[in-house]
């Protein structure tokens, strides 16, 4: 349904440069779901990290800052933004663990100690320094698994090529050691991921490889069910289509398959497993998948929030959740991440129009 709300308390923000006056308008979402403003005006809004009190703290890439939003009258809307740091390393990528908050830069992760007790006055400090140095494909989304590891991506620093093994794959740091475990590798670039919460494996977006085409190859929602399993990549893409250059010679069969091949371009994002009891049973166990759209496409693809129907490790649907991103050709917003929220509702960052979003849905 189309929200009229939204539009006039966006009236006069400014989306990629440009004043927009009815991007919300044009968000829509199914039938008994409300999408309303949670905070605007957050530069570049990436990654989300909620804390135990309730504050959602957002990062950014090119803009290089972290944010605080404090909705602190619990009425579904932040009214408080606090601007925790600024002239960070792509700091896309964060996680709230122990009341402190973690950021990935593209080098390095950094530590911000009891976050919400600090907020404008805290100090950083690095808890990880050893990740490649390349900006391309190097900024990152993390999470920390149910064992208490940090999982970070390492994307290649190319569209496709054959790199040392230090890119193009997923790994856990044990925060206590500083050890590294490899748990997949032929990865391109992943900025999303999450553990079914029923299975307790990983699930994760790649972005798949430019320069072949308007409709291939596909980007791909993968699940690793044994550490340190081959996705394919540069070998090949969607799981069939072998690449050009790096393909000769290899097998398909000796690579993972993907759980679920996108459209290509669409670059999925954020990936977020839907646990709450707010939304409709059917929705529960589901995978939530931000497809961020494409820049490299004749017609643009992709710009919407999809909900892939899942039963076990096997996607059986893949639907619309948010549409209205972008219509005719014409940009006014990009999905990139979703958080939950202890009452069940669901965040949707937009780095493109600056703001989060709230999604609920409205019992009858």
């Amino acid at each position: 349904m189309r929200n009229k709300i939204l539009s006039t308390l966006i009236g006069l923000a400014f989306v990629g440069g440009a004043q927009a006056t009815d991007i919300t308008e044009r968000l829509v979402v199914p039938e008994g779901f409300t999408i309303e403003p949670y905070a605007l005006d957050v530069d570049n809004a990436r990654q989300m990290a909620l804390s135990d009190t309730g504050i959602v703290y957002v990062g950014s890439r090119k803009a290089g800052k972290i944010h605080a939003l404090i909705d602190a009258d619990k009425n579904g809307q932040a009214e408080r933004k606090v601007l925790i740091a600024e002239g960070l390393n792509m700091p896309s990528g964060i996680a709230f663990k122990g009341g402190d908050l973690y950021v990935a830069e593209i080098e390095r992760i950094v530590r911000f100690k009891d976050i919400d007790k600090s907020l404008d006055k805290a100090e950083m400090e690095v808890v990880f320094d050893q990740l490649p140095d390349k900006r391309h494909h190097g900024w990152k989304f993390i999470r920390f698994s149910p064992q208490g590891d940090l999982i970070i991506p390492v994307g290649v620093p190319c569209n496709v090529c054959e790199e040392d093994p230090e890119f193009g794959l997923i790994y856990s740091l044990d925060m206590d050691t500083k050890e590294v475990t490899t748990l997949a590798t032929g990865v391109r670039n992943s900025v999303g991921f999450d553990y079914h919460p029923q299975t307790g494996n990983l699930w994760f977006s790649d972005n798949g490889r430019d320069m072949m085409g308007d409709d291939i190859p596909p980007c791909e929602i993968n699940v690793i069910t044994e550490q340190g399993q081959h996705f394919g990549f540069p070998y090949f893409h969607g799981g069939t289509i072998a690449d050009p250059e790096f393909g000769k010679g290899k097998n398909m069969s000796d690579y993972v398959q993907p759980a679920l091949n996108l459209g290509a371009h669409v670059a999925p994002l954020g990936i977020h497993f839907y646990t709450g009891e707010q939304f409709p049973q059917t929705y529960k166990n589901q995978l939530f998948v931000a497809e961020h759209g494409s820049w490299n496409r004749s017609k643009k693809a992709g710009y919407r929030v999809m909900m892939a129907h899942v039963e076990g490790d096997k996607v059986t649907g893949y639907t619309p959740f948010i549409t209205g991103f972008m219509e005719n050709e014409e940009t006014f917003g990009r999905p990139v991440a979703m958080i939950q929220m202890p009452d069940g509702s669901m965040l949707v960052s937009d780095d493109y129009a600056n703001a989060v979003y709230r999604v609920q849905y409205n019992k009858k």
